[in-house]
């Protein structure tokens, strides 16, 4: 575990999939991150990479050969390195390895920097090809936050602010978890959700192309909010853990889950990333407490 922390706010760090597992703000003594029950959902904020939601049957085809990846991939779960540390950043690695070689045929390396300033959190992205040909991957965060952040109320209390009027339909998962080509109407030209439990009954909330470049997890109860800044990624999930789980995820993602009919080679998966031979990728997000 590896702790950073300012006079306004601190983080803590597994080196297992360089997970944010907590963000605390000290004036008020409010932790913001779901402290991972295993009994819900064990999990805090893990990276998704080299997938993002599932493939078709757990297998995906390059030069028309099979591997085995399992739902959101393999970085979550992997060692990661602490590269540096300053006084205000965390800079953690993630290599291509034999292991990964063989679900994954691609040279890469993955870098994740978590900075802070003042009570903003930034987390910053790299992959680099490090292979000798194009590789092709998908990328998304997937923070859980607490809701609600007080004893005495109720998820029901919360609700998520966007930045400005969406209008919005959201992509339909099957339950296998993949979408089927049906989306349904959701905001028009609205910017508000309010949370509860049955806008979840059918898995998570996906959104693309979407205008605004934040959302805010806020309360009717109370003056805290949590805002999520996630400029140039295009889509966007929000997901929790079924009927009376505590938390709320908002996750920015590069790519999606596989189409139920989706049979083809991993690079013309909707939405997936091409990296050519010694090219990297940059994406940013942050999460401000205030």
């Amino acid at each position: 575990m590896h702790n950073l922390e300012n006079d306004l706010v601190s983080i803590k760090i597994k080196d297992i999939g360089a997970e944010l597992c907590s963000l605390y703000e000290k004036h008020h003594d409010i932790e913001y991150i779901w402290y991972g029950d295993k009994s819900i959902w064990g999990r805090n904020a893990p990276v998704l990479f080299p997938i993002v939601g599932k493939v078709k049957d757990n297998t995906y085809n390059v030069n028309k050969k099979s591997y085995a990846l399992s739902q959101h991939g393999f970085a979550r779960d992997c060692n990661f390195d602490l590269i540096e540390k300053t006084d205000t950043s965390l800079c953690f690695e993630l290599l291509y390895s034999k292991e990964t070689l063989k679900i994954y045929p691609f040279k890469f390396k993955l870098q994740i920097k978590y900075k802070l300033i003042k009570n903003i959190l930034e987390i910053n992205y790299k992959v680099v090809n490090l292979d000798n040909d194009e590789i092709y991957f998908s990328l998304g965060a997937h923070p859980g936050f607490n809701c609600p952040l007080y004893p005495n109320e109720n998820f029901e209390d919360y609700y998520l602010e966007l930045e400005k009027n969406e209008t919005l339909n959201t992509l339909c998962l099957n339950s296998d978890g993949y979408f089927n080509n049906k989306s349904k109407p959701f905001l028009m030209n609205e910017n508000k959700i309010s949370l509860n439990y049955d806008i979840f009954k059918e898995d998570a909330l996906v959104f693309k192309n979407l205008k605004s470049e934040s959302v805010t997890l806020k309360s009717t109860k109370n003056q805290r909010q949590v805002k999520v800044s996630f400029k140039d990624f295009p889509y966007l999930g929000i997901w929790t853990k079924g009927e009376d789980a505590p938390f709320v995820c908002i996750e920015p993602w590069y790519g999606h889950a596989d189409f139920e009919d989706f049979t083809g080679e991993f690079k013309n998966k909707e939405g997936i990333l091409k990296l050519n031979i010694n090219e990297e990728f940059n994406a940013k997000m942050s999460i401000e407490v205030s």
